[in-house]
């Protein structure tokens, strides 16, 4: 497994050799996006709402799988 320098020094050498100037800059945002992660973010009285919804989901096993819910869509959209 590497280690954190070794994948941060990885990633130094792929960047040092990028030329497109648009790719540098979708870059640079999606690390400087990724820094902003420990912001706190306040939800709104809805989206408590819903999570507070949806563990009561989890807590009386009202859940569905991936795969059901992937057969559920197809289905869903053959039917359009």
């Amino acid at each position: 497994m590497a280690t954190i320098d070794n994948i941060r020094n990885g990633l130094i050498d792929k960047i040092l050799s990028i030329k497109n100037k648009d790719f540098l800059v979708a870059l640079d945002k999606l690390i400087s996006s990724s820094s902003s992660e420990s912001e706190i973010i306040e939800l709104s009285k809805e989206q408590k709402i819903m999570l507070e919804m949806s563990e009561l989901d989890i807590k009386s096993g009202k859940l569905i799988s991936q795969e059901a819910m992937d057969k559920r869509n197809l289905e869903w959209l053959n039917a359009m």
